[in-house]
């Protein structure tokens, strides 16, 4: 491959030009690794075999969608047919969710999912949140975020759903725009939310002027993110670029194009300050998110009446079963987070995409908005050994 590329190197805003074979791209592949999406076939033999289903349960709860991919949960396996869910105060978002709400929507996504495995396995999980009090608005502490009592019962019901946990990934690639949802595909999702109460509302493409108004606000406020330096740099501080990395860690953002690993491989990949607003590494990323924004058939929220920790873990487990869901109707599902997070300057987006669903009372609160459609399958993202979630 002899033709020319020109790269502007993220952090340092400079130009250069290379031809591919002196990048060194040679053994440099695009292809997940299987090492990092093991948990993706499923429980080992070990697990799926061994004496303990909590760790059969988990083997699936940890494959439930994450902010950031950061997975900052923690199981304590302490005490027998129990699980106490906390959070790893290691794994938070200080910067594009400085209150937590999307961490605690991501202990509702696990919370789903463990319920889910549990009924396969004729299980009850009775699920008692913050058992030892509830955090405050703008704080997490060492306390559970959830203590799950696992007991046989014969009247539980499995959950068509879990059947899907295996498929879900979350695809952030462009759609076909000529698809259309289907109204099945919508009646699917809207349904999941229950028993939860909260309020779905999606768009589609009957409907032109709401989608031109949803991808505008998403265009912005993906841009107040790009150029914003604290909030760029939360994304790059969790940015594994390369094989090497990404199985190192299996967690986080992952980078395999091989353009951008083999200059990562000659230290030319400046991940240590943000990019200028006018950078190419800033420009290209929004250009590139506007055409995907532009490829969308449809949007999804979901709004709740209140904000407390509860409701926020409650909205996560809605949003588990809603993309859970589209899976089943193979509807690909790409959560918009930048809108909702509260740092002052997404102030205007925030405002914006409150009032067009409808949720500009106060308590009101869009907890999820997503893009929606159709899209070729897509690699899932790397999950961390079962071990590391594990405390005893």
């Amino acid at each position: 491959m002899k033709r020319r590329n020109f790269v502007r190197i993220a952090g340092g805003g400079i130009v250069m030009t290379a031809t591919v074979s002196t990048l060194g791209l040679a053994g440099c592949s695009s292809v997940m690794p299987p090492e990092a999406i093991e948990a993706w076939r499923g429980p080992a033999a070990d697990v799926a075999l061994g004496p303990d289903l909590r760790r059969w349960l988990l083997s699936y709860a940890i494959l439930a969608p994450h902010s950031h991919n950061l997975q900052s949960w923690i199981a304590d396996l302490s005490r027998p047919d129990e699980i106490v869910l906390r959070c790893d105060l290691q794994r938070l978002l200080p910067q594009t969710d400085p209150l937590s709400r999307q961490i605690m929507m991501s202990h509702g996504t696990l919370l789903e999912l463990l319920d889910l495995a549990a009924r396969e396995r004729g299980l009850r999980a009775d699920i008692t949140l913050f058992p030892e009090g509830t955090f405050g608005p703008d704080k997490l502490d060492t306390r559970p975020v959830a203590r799950i009592q696992l007991r046989p019962d014969a009247t539980v019901h499995k959950d068509p759903l879990f059947a899907q946990i295996l498929r879900r990934h979350t695809n952030r690639n462009a759609y076909d725009l000529q698809r259309a949802v289907p109204s099945a595909a919508w009646q699917a999702m809207a349904a999941a939310v229950q028993p939860h109460a909260l309020r779905f509302g999606q768009v589609g493409v009957e409907e032109s002027t709401a989608l031109v108004t949803h991808r505008r606000i998403a265009l912005e406020a993906w841009r107040i993110e790009l150029t914003t330096s604290r909030t760029i740099m939360e994304s790059f501080d969790v940015l594994r670029v390369g094989s090497a990395e990404v199985v190192a860690h299996r967690d986080g953002l992952s980078l395999l194009d091989p353009m951008a690993v083999a200059l990562a491989r000659l230290g030319l990949l400046d991940r240590s300050k943000a990019p200028a607003p006018d950078a190419y590494a800033t420009t290209s990323q929004v250009k590139d998110f506007a055409q995907k924004l532009d490829s969308t058939p449809g949007f999804l929220w979901i709004v709740t009446e209140g904000n407390d920790r509860v409701t926020q873990v409650n909205a996560g487990r809605a949003y588990a079963r809603v993309q859970l869901a589209a899976t089943a109707h193979d509807v690909a599902m790409h959560p918009l987070s930048q809108a909702l997070q509260e740092y002052p300057e997404q102030d205007k987006p925030y405002a914006e995409i409150h009032a067009l669903t409808s949720a500009a009372r106060p308590g009101q609160t869009v907890q999820m908005w997503a893009r929606v459609g159709y899209a070729p399958p897509v690699e899932p993202a790397p999950r961390r050994p079962m071990q590391d979630f594990i405390r005893s």
